[in-house]
């Protein structure tokens, strides 16, 4: 070897060490906060009296070990990765849309009532996708308005999706009870999508098709923001949104835009949701999936190969902690409490490791 050669060797070592130290930090910061969290959120259990052990007993056994539970775990993924699609683009743009409970069940609520006409005058695999696109539709058409006054008004987006969101469920609620309701039931509820027309499943399991469909659409969003001339400049308006002026971008433009992916792939979640799983919409229906997901996108750091794993894991707490809940009186939203808490404690991780990085280059 020529002595030009040994310089780049050691720099290629170098580097090498320094990715594994940088890769080895950054699963530290991730996963101790969750251990931390889960020790945490067993103190609270203890102090209203609940076995920790057993709680978390419960939820691993019925959402990820047993086969059943596994197979709802995993179809309970696929409207979360959708809402996580479409709060990634937002929040990667510097948008901050918290309207994804109202878009989200405006967008289940359209899909439940169009979905079942469809299917009789035309083929399943045709009136599905139209029911799809309806549903994408009325959720951008719904986000149109906070788009409107961010982009040209400058009116802050936090409140007028909130609003929106809360206006959204009520809507959604009124056409339910009076638009689409089905004549034929006692419960108000949208007509029903028969079993055979909904989404077909999985290798002969109960997994409906839309956890691929989800999986597509979150990939496809983080190569679309990472890998694209498009994603380049929603995250230059999110970075900076003067730059991204003088740049010459067309920042209310894009800023409409960002607004209409999210709401629609979040609607679009509301609609996989009802055409795989439920079959039909009911009165006051509302997981609040929306809210549920924001604390997940932001522990993955709006990274959507990570947003799988972190899905994979509040599917597995919510359908664990569903069946927790019944059997040991805690309240289903505790699932919510423990997130927060990883939430706090991953901040915290975030802060105290920049303190360090800090001072080390000092």
């Amino acid at each position: 070897m020529s002595q030009d050669a040994l310089p780049a060797v050691g720099l290629d070592a170098s580097a090498g060490r320094s990715s594994r130290r940088d890769l080895a930090r950054r699963l530290a910061i991730t996963v101790v906060p969750i251990l931390v969290s889960l020790v945490i959120a067993g103190c609270v259990l203890l102090a209203v009296g609940v076995d920790p052990f057993a709680y978390y007993g419960f939820v691993v056994q019925r959402g990820l070990l047993s086969g059943l539970g596994l197979q709802q775990t995993l179809t309970r993924m696929a409207p979360l990765l959708f809402i996580a699609a479409g709060l990634i683009v937002a929040f990667r743009a510097g948008i901050w849309n918290l309207g994804g409970d109202g878009q989200f069940l405006l967008g289940a609520v359209t899909a439940a009532a169009s979905a079942p006409l469809l299917v009789q005058v035309l083929p399943a695999w045709l009136a599905l996708p139209i029911a799809f696109v309806i549903a994408a539709t009325v959720a951008m058409l719904w986000s149109l308005l906070p788009a409107l006054l961010r982009a040209y008004q400058g009116v802050n987006e936090i409140i007028t999706t909130l609003m929106m969101s809360f206006l959204g469920v009520s809507l959604a609620n009124v056409l339910v009870k009076l638009v689409f309701l089905d004549p034929s039931t006692t419960v108000p509820q949208t007509r029903t999508l028969p079993v055979p027309d909904r989404l077909p499943r999985l290798f002969e399991t109960t997994v409906t098709s839309g956890l691929v469909f989800g999986v597509v659409a979150i990939v496809g969003v983080h190569l679309m923001m990472t890998r694209t001339a498009f994603g380049l400049k929603l995250r230059t308006v999110g970075a900076n949104a003067r730059a991204a002026v003088h740049a010459g971008l067309d920042v209310p433009v894009l800023v409409s835009a960002v607004f209409a992916l999210s709401a629609g792939l979040i609607g679009l979640g509301g609609a996989i949701d009802v055409v795989g799983t439920q079959g039909n919409v009911r009165a006051d229906w509302n997981p609040a999936y929306g809210l549920a997901v924001i604390p997940v996108v932001f522990l993955a750091r709006m990274n959507g190969y990570a947003a799988i794993g972190f899905v994979f894991l509040l599917s597995v707490l919510s359908i664990g902690g569903e069946s927790a809940a019944r059997r040991l009186g805690v309240p289903q939203t505790f699932t919510l409490v423990l997130v927060s808490i990883v939430l706090i404690t991953l901040a915290i991780a975030e802060y105290l490791d920049h303190r360090f990085d800090r001072a080390r280059r000092v």
